[in-house]
């Protein structure tokens, strides 16, 4: 489904107070995003249960029930954990991963709010999600019929506000720092093929993990550890930012004249992290258009060009990373650099290189 409107974690609670008491909501996003998890805290903030049912695993008859005869006549019963007295939080994951039959069973569910005899408790809500079909995951269409008894929103990945969650709730101090530093590395659109790839869950994932191991972890452990959670590119890097961490390399203190780049070939890994996080802060501070820029943006432009030129004394491939074409992440967008500053990278490091060389 096109995603006409896409909202951040921090602005679905909201959202969900105003609909979904009217009506059925189903939450798009890419697997990892935190749909589940979304839906549970915002069921708990309304002091409701949140009673789960996964699409992928039912068939018709877990939710119709099974027909028993009373006074004569049959009547479908559905089952206690869906046929409840209190009010609730129906949650219907992974529903469009469910079989044509098991969607076709929810429709008087959730049009009518009724199974067979059955009716919803008048306080209850019904919230649905799945994953989007160019996810790579277990997805099948959603009939018009069922996707016109549905109000539909979609998710997006916010860093900061995966932050000030991860804060919160005890998020290894490593996966938050680098997660500040590199929030383009929070999510990634999904492969094509079986790997592993960034999401929100696979960092929460890699916290614990750091966790168990403790402050002694290995760095043998740490590279299994993020290589099983993490895409390869941002596995890679994480273990260099942990490394540089150990090391007491830090790109502020480059920046300002306090510390050179990592010369030594065992510290590879650690020079093109660092070089990548010097990407990022460019494309992050660098406006737009060169003129009219603060103060602050051609000092730090100026500074760039210098480190850039040391850097290619180091190692050219790594330096010519900076200035290529980044990767994207889950909204398809890449970390770019303002023409500007590339056309007086152009101009200017030749001078540079030969200013360096004659010092």
């Amino acid at each position: 489904m096109h995603a006409v409107v896409k909202l951040t974690p921090s602005e679905v609670p909201d959202v969900l107070l105003h609909l979904a008491v009217t009506r059925p909501v189903f939450i798009w996003g890419q697997p990892g995003i935190g749909k589940s998890s979304l839906v549970r805290e915002f069921a708990a903030s309304l002091g409701l249960d949140c009673v789960t049912l996964l699409g992928t695993q039912l068939a018709p008859e877990d939710l119709i029930g099974v027909p028993q005869i009373e006074n004569g006549k049959s009547r479908f019963c559905p089952p206690a954990m869906v046929a409840r007295d209190d009010p609730y939080c129906l949650f219907l994951d992974e529903l469009n991963g469910a079989s044509q039959e098991v969607q076709k069973a929810f429709y008087s569910l959730i049009l009518e709010r009724r199974l067979g005899d059955y009716r919803l408790h008048p306080g209850s809500i019904v919230i649905g999600a799945g994953n989007r079909a160019q996810d790579s995951a277990i997805v099948k269409p959603m009939s018009s019929a069922l996707i016109n008894r549905l109000i539909h929103v979609h998710l997006v990945s916010s860093p900061r506000d995966w932050l000030a969650w991860a804060a919160r709730n005890g998020i290894h101090s490593w996966v938050l720092e680098y997660v500040a530093l590199r929030p383009d590395h929070l999510a990634v659109a999904p492969p094509k093929h079986e790997e592993t790839f960034s999401s929100p869950r696979s960092w929460h994932m890699l916290s614990d993990a750091l966790h168990s191991y403790g402050d002694s972890i290995t760095e043998k452990q740490l590279e299994v550890a993020a290589a099983g959670c993490l895409s390869v590119a941002h596995a890679t890097q994480f273990r260099a930012f942990v490394k540089q961490l150990r090391r007491a390399w830090d790109l502020e203190a480059i920046l300002k004249g306090n510390l050179r780049w990592p010369s030594e070939p065992r510290d590879r890994d650690v020079l093109y992290f660092l070089a990548s996080s010097l990407k990022a802060r460019l494309a992050k501070e660098l406006p737009r258009e060169r003129s009219g820029a603060p103060a602050s943006s051609v000092q730090l432009a100026h500074r760039a060009k210098g480190l850039l030129t040391e850097l290619a004394s180091i190692s050219l491939e790594i330096a010519q990373s900076v200035v290529a074409a980044g990767e994207r992440d889950s909204s398809g967008e890449e970390a770019e650099l303002p023409a500007w500053f590339l056309t007086e990278i152009v101009r200017d490091l030749p001078r540079l290189a030969s200013a360096r060389d004659g010092s």
